[in-house]
């Protein structure tokens, strides 16, 4: 099941469909309103202005059907979801397209326009929907009738691996074989031949036998949070079988027949939200290094001028799936603060320069960040990043924290607006609520708000 294959074949399709269309849309646009501006038909198609539209418009369609997230995910599509995305789509393009083409010529009568839209809306729709559904339903059957799959390995040998030989093969996977879990010494449910080894050996067998998805089902659900942290970096979906009174009923689960499967590595943002996210964390990020490109240059000479040190602060953090990168930070403390060890800043402590807590009372020792958002890996809103030192304390008394590396950790979030720096590990625990609220109600429009939010505390001065 080769999902770039998969993807390339509805761009192709779409592509063309958008061609034809446009096309279509020409023969019809020449009789009804430039019949009288060109000799002939022929001359009207090759117009130098129709040309441009005959190559721009499909682009500028595939270009919209990327943000919507339609290329995200190939395979598994709903037929009914399939409709309503590729109708609305189509709408906005048909809207679009309307006001930058079509108002710039003068038809002989005003219900002209009318005709010319809902025209190019039906053909844009019924064609790019025709040609999608015949993708989608080929790639359902094929799948039904077990002719792909999707290559899994579970985690675990004993009843509850058990359990998901049927529900998975029933629904679209194929079991590859058992993982036996580290330190496991009980006898295995699953037979000695299925398997493949322990976790230790994950990275051969996922690149041996082209695993596309891991399902822990391990017996013992205390292992379940460390076992997950070691899984994160192998960049596959993680799904797991969720109960009653597990934390894991944070995240939406999605059942397999008998079995409540949870992808861990999957957050609430659609496929459109996630595109447009990232697309807004660029731009930003670009538009703020550039253009307040001088003050980054004031602040450096200020924090060289306050104390003797490097002008940047910088620091290993855990985020997104797990992966620890390097935060970027305005030097607020002194050159040696940090020989100290992992230590959690105060009020009034005596670590901070004069001017770090002029920077940190608005937040502007966290501006470098932007750099981190432009390389990825971080956005401009979500939970804020920790230390490896702290997560490990905080997940014995959270255990549901690993969910935050599901979402980019951000410059702000909702815990650093409505709770602000915490001070101990327990206030982080408390700061945490806000963080699995955000989780939970992730949207655009709480991003936005959390983002004015930020503003409003720059400008008063509330940092800290």
């Amino acid at each position: 099941m080769n999902k770039r294959r998969q993807t390339i074949l509805y761009i192709l399709t779409d592509l063309m469909t958008a061609s034809i269309v446009w096309l279509l849309f020409n023969l019809i646009r020449y009789e009804e309103v430039a019949q009288d501006d060109f000799f002939s038909l022929p001359d009207f198609l090759l117009y130098s202005d129709v040309l441009r539209g005959q190559i721009l418009v499909p682009f500028c369609w595939f270009v919209l059907y990327f943000i919507s997230g339609y290329y995200n995910k190939p395979f598994w599509k709903s037929r009914v979801g399939e409709f309503f995305s590729t109708f609305v789509t189509v709408m906005v393009g048909s809207v679009v397209i309307f006001f930058i083409v079509l108002l710039n010529e003068l038809p002989p009568s005003f219900h002209v326009y009318y005709k010319l839209f809902f025209l190019l809306f039906i053909l844009q729709f019924l064609l790019t929907y025709t040609g999608r559904a015949i993708i989608t339903n080929y790639a359902l059957r094929k799948l039904w009738r077990h002719e792909w799959y999707e290559n899994v390995v579970v985690i675990g040998t004993g009843a509850n691996a058990h359990k998901m030989i049927e529900g998975l093969c029933e629904s679209g996977y194929r079991i590859t074989g058992f993982v036996k879990e580290d330190g496991d010494s009980l006898a295995p449910v699953v037979k000695p031949d299925e398997i493949l080894g322990t976790v230790d050996d994950l990275i051969d067998i996922i690149g041996q036998n082209h695993i596309d998805a891991l399902v822990v089902a391990i017996d013992d659900k205390s292992k379940i949070v460390p076992l997950l942290y070691s899984l994160y970096r192998y960049e596959k979906p993680i799904k797991i079988m969720a109960e009653k009174k597990d934390f894991f009923l944070n995240v939406k689960v999605k059942t397999v027949y008998s079995i409540p499967l949870v992808d861990v590595t999957e957050n609430n943002f659609s496929e459109f939200e996630k595109n447009i996210k990232w697309f807004l964390d660029k731009v930003v990020s670009i538009c703020v290094l550039i253009l307040f490109s001088p003050l980054y240059a004031y602040i450096s000479i200020r924090v060289k001028m306050d104390s003797k040190g490097a002008v940047f602060f910088k620091q290993e953090r855990v985020g997104y799936r797990g992966k620890p990168f390097t935060i970027y930070k305005f030097r607020t403390m002194y050159a040696d603060a940090v020989q100290q060890g992992p230590l959690l800043t105060v009020r009034e402590d005596k670590r901070v320069t004069p001017f770090g807590r002029f920077l940190r009372k608005y937040r502007l020792d966290e501006i470098p960040q932007f750099w981190n958002v432009l390389k990825g890996d971080m956005s401009l809103v979500g939970p804020r990043p920790e230390q490896r030192y702290y997560i490990d304390q905080i997940v014995r008394k959270a255990p549901y924290y690993y969910l935050l590396h599901n979402v980019r950790p951000g410059i702000t979030s909702w815990g650093m607006v409505k709770y602000g720096y915490a001070e101990t590990v327990d206030k982080m625990i408390e700061r945490l609520d806000y963080d699995i609220l955000y989780y939970e109600n992730m949207s655009l429009m709480l991003d936005i708000t959390i983002l004015i939010y930020t503003v409003k505390i720059v400008f008063t001065g509330k940092g800290v």
